[in-house]
């Protein structure tokens, strides 16, 4: 099938090369502008666009694709691009854009998006991380078709995959890219022998994933230990669960936590309970929070027990 992809970084990259490596014809590509990036903040291409320049394909970058809006200018040469590409169907992961409906009926089999999650539940932004926030079973690979809503089209395929304990977002981040891939590439195999049947989404298990923010980086140790360590997985490697601790001005970066079934704990919320070489105790609302590997501003990332040895609480 001839396919305009649309996606900006490594998750909607892993879906691109699926797309290449099952043979489909891809003539453009949409992708994010370039922006800054590193200690020397050069500007540097999306992922997207790397893989589109390795491929020898085409990238158009519009910082928008309304008409009538700001860059309506770039916007018509994006639509005059799209129209000259003649696509069977646009895939659409992680762009970064809203679509306005002149892109989603453009081509004959409309707009397809690879959603991380089991929607309806964790439309939005970060559905990986509050996945894991929120301490689900499951979450997996969605195939929509594409309307004017908020992750609202029906459902062309789902694929589940079990939460371990030990995911990050960064670990479950990774499995969902390689399964968005084989899912798409699915997907369009069915849509080209007529076979992919849409589901309109169930109207009940609506959830939002909410875009994450730095604001919520503290940990609130007035909270139960296995829900902060679930932020703690939640939020690597972005924005980075931070804490508090006694002695040190400027607040430690968390990388990985335990919880501890603890009782009887006479301190407040916060207060130390131990520092050994196993890691870092502080009391919660309910349980205690251990700190396994740690990392000061500017420093470098630490096990527990090397961290205390230049840490005097």
């Amino acid at each position: 099938m001839r396919v305009v992809f649309a996606g900006t970084p490594e998750f909607a990259r892993s879906a691109l090369q699926a797309i290449l490596q099952a043979g489909h014809s891809v003539p453009l590509v949409l992708t994010q502008p370039d922006r800054p990036s590193g200690r020397g903040m050069k500007l540097t291409p999306s992922p997207v666009k790397q893989c589109a320049l390795e491929a020898g394909i085409p990238a158009l970058q519009p910082h928008s694709l309304r008409l009538d809006g700001k860059y309506g200018d770039q916007a018509a040469q994006a639509q005059a691009a799209l129209q000259a590409a003649n696509p069977d169907v646009i895939v659409v992961a992680a762009y970064g854009l809203i679509l306005p409906q002149w892109v989603l009926g453009l081509p004959p089999f409309g707009c397809l998006n690879i959603h991380a999650s089991l929607l309806p539940r964790w439309r939005g932004a970060a559905p990986i991380q509050r996945a894991i926030e929120a301490g689900d079973a499951q979450t997996g690979i969605t195939i929509m078709q594409m309307d004017e809503g908020l992750d609202t089209g029906d459902m062309l395929s789902v694929w589940p995959i079990p939460i371990r304990n030990d995911h990050t977002a960064a670990g479950l981040h990774d499995e969902l890219a390689v399964l968005g891939g084989k899912a798409i590439v699915a997907a369009l195999n069915d849509l080209q022998d007529g076979s992919l049947q849409a589901t309109p989404q169930p109207e009940e298990g609506v959830t939002y994933a909410a875009k994450l923010s730095k604001a919520e980086a503290l940990l609130d140790l007035s909270l139960p230990a296995s829900q902060l360590v679930r932020r703690v997985r939640a939020f690597n490697p972005f924005p980075g669960a931070t804490v508090r601790l006694p002695g040190l001005a400027d607040v430690v970066k968390v990388w990985s936590a335990q919880a501890l079934p603890v009782s009887g704990i006479s301190g407040k919320p916060g207060s130390l309970v131990a520092a050994t070489e196993q890691g870092i105790d502080l009391a919660t609302a309910d349980g205690v929070l251990r700190l396994l590997e740690l990392q000061k501003p500017g420093g470098k990332r630490q096990a527990a027990g090397q961290f205390i040895q230049g840490w005097r609480p």
